[in-house]
């Protein structure tokens, strides 16, 4: 048996709150998404942790049983490895991220991170879209890029501003078009990110009722299944030049308000390699 860190947060929020549309709310998931895992939990532990009441959730005995525990598990593991981290002068400062970032960003902060803490190594993770804080949540990454809006918990600097394109076939419809408005893509197919995206995922589907054609979590995977015929993907102004593919094109879409990118850590982490990583950054 095997269970993650992550399925124990949700665990623990959802005994907290007693209620899933808080608890998703809270761990930045859709509802859909969080009772799924919470069902899976109970498959693999063998026992049901909740019984579904009508005010929401109510914790079963063996559940009571088990929040301590998880709580505690969840709290020893983010003080080991803040020890861990801590332990050496130098070390490496994990950066996680979903998409290419591009945009000249990187380049000067992470020479000016070198001046302030010599020694230490960066090590650039790629992060699928499952995981909205892109490694944040479960400490893996030290900081991120991700797109907002970001789950809770997260402090964020916006880096960048961008309108919003859709990509489609190079033989589409509206392929012609110099740009789109929205309300005329409302009858397409569109290729979304994974449920447990959360909010990010209807913000790129340009908000609830769009038509899902397909799921992808990954840049590779969303613009196969573009290719294929699947469905559209929206996505920010400066990842259309980053992710060109032939056969593909790129157009501006009105009636959306505009993507942003931002650097973003852990609220209480306040670690010297983090807080230089994000003063890097002016």
């Amino acid at each position: 048996m095997e269970i993650h860190l992550r399925e124990l947060r949700y665990f623990v929020a959802a005994a907290e709150e007693l209620n899933v549309t808080r608890a998703a709310e809270r761990l930045f998931v859709s509802q859909p998404a969080l009772s799924k895992q919470l069902r899976a939990l109970e498959r693999q532990l063998g026992f049901t942790l909740f019984d579904r009441v009508p005010s929401g959730l109510a914790l079963t005995r063996q559940g009571t049983a088990l929040l301590p525990v998880a709580r505690d598990l969840l709290a020893r593991w983010d003080e080991g490895l803040d020890l861990v981290r801590q332990a050496a002068p130098s070390g490496t400062l994990v950066i996680g991220l979903q998409t290419a970032v591009g945009r000249g960003i990187q380049a000067e902060a992470l020479r000016r991170f070198r001046e302030r803490m010599p020694g230490w190594m960066v090590s650039l993770r790629v992060v699928g879209w499952e995981d909205p804080s892109a490694g944040l949540s479960d400490g893996s990454s030290d900081v991120a890029f991700v797109w907002l809006p970001a789950p809770e918990g997260v402090a964020t600097r916006v880096l960048a501003t961008e309108r919003r394109f859709v990509a489609m076939p190079e033989n589409h419809r509206l392929a012609a078009r110099e740009e789109i408005d929205f309300a005329e893509l409302r009858g397409e197919p569109f290729v979304a990110l994974p449920e447990t995206a959360g909010p990010l995922r209807d913000f790129w589907l340009g908000g609830p009722g769009t038509i899902i054609g397909a799921e992808a979590a990954s840049p590779d995977g969303v613009f196969e299944a573009v290719l294929a015929g699947l469905g559209l993907v929206l996505l920010s102004e400066g990842n259309a030049e980053l992710y060109r593919r032939p056969g593909l094109v790129a157009r501006p879409v009105s009636g959306l308000s505009p993507a942003r990118l931002a650097l973003a850590w852990r609220a209480a982490d306040r670690r010297p390699a983090v807080t230089a990583f994000v003063h890097s950054f002016g």
